[in-house]
């Protein structure tokens, strides 16, 4: 919301329609265009996420392969057909590494993986990033909290959404076109709640089942997240988190700043 940006500028939200489809190739684009943006006015920009696989795209070096509409528009519909279960047990066969990092109700990028198999004859996973930084020298700090806890604030941010309207909010969007999107209509909640609105589920099933895909969606991000040693780890609960992580930060640019007088 606006209160919580905090008068802070935000970019790329609210860029795109909820009938287009939101692609990691889209936001490795506009986010790199945005970073190069404030690296060139002399403003430090901080990437906020959410997805690890977004992240890396932007901070890593990242090779993206080609599309074939013909080749996604047969696995999309194979998708609406049998579900993403089928699929899942596809691509286990053929990219057994990409199918342990992908849920198998992510059918979105289960088609994407099974495309590039198709397309390029390698495993979707071999095009992911690398530990390999684009940019020179970022920072990456990461909040360490306990699953109970983060559980408990999942339950609590997802009841919010309920109390300040979501479900209208995601009625009014279905009548402007949310379920031709192949993005936004199976995003976490609005998924759940055009299940409702269909007859589907009811209301609360639909909340519950927002809670336990977002719980499940939270976990597979830490665990790749916590692969990356790249990243600094400060407790939620230390009461000088904020301290510590500036400290990281101003830590580094003193070491850039050596590494860079030494080269010179």
């Amino acid at each position: 919301s606006q209160g919580e940006r905090r008068g802070i500028p935000h970019h790329l939200l609210d860029v795109l329609d909820v009938t287009g489809a939101a692609t990691v190739a889209q936001f490795h684009r506009l986010a790199r265009g945005v970073i190069d943006d404030c690296l060139d006015r002399g403003v430090t920009p901080v990437l906020v996420g959410g997805s690890a696989l977004y992240s890396r795209a932007v901070l890593d070096r990242f090779e993206f392969p080609g599309t074939d509409a013909a080749v996604r528009e047969r696995l999309e519909a194979e998708l609406n057909d049998t579900g993403p279960e089928a699929l899942h047990v596809r691509l286990a066969a053929v990219d057994p590494v990409s199918a342990e990092r992908i849920s198998v109700t992510n059918g979105r990028r289960v088609v994407r993986a099974l495309e590039v198999v198709e397309i390029t004859g390698r495993p979707y996973s071999a095009t992911l990033p690398s530990l390999t930084y684009f940019y020179d020298n970022p920072v990456q700090v990461g909040v360490a909290i306990p699953r109970s806890v983060l559980d408990e604030r999942i339950s609590q941010r997802v009841q919010q959404m309920w109390d300040a309207g979501f479900v209208e909010e995601v009625r009014r969007l279905a009548a402007t076109g949310l379920r031709e999107g192949r993005t936004a209509a199976r995003a976490l909640g609005y998924q759940q709640v055009l299940a409702f609105l269909d007859g589907q589920n009811t209301e609360s099933e639909a909340r519950e089942q927002t809670v336990v895909r977002t719980r499940q969606f939270a976990r597979r991000q830490d665990a790749w997240l916590r692969k990356d040693p790249r990243i600094t780890w400060v407790a939620w609960d230390d009461p000088d988190r904020v301290a510590v992580a500036l400290a990281v930060i101003g830590g580094s640019r003193v070491a850039n700043s050596v590494r860079a007088g030494e080269a010179g």
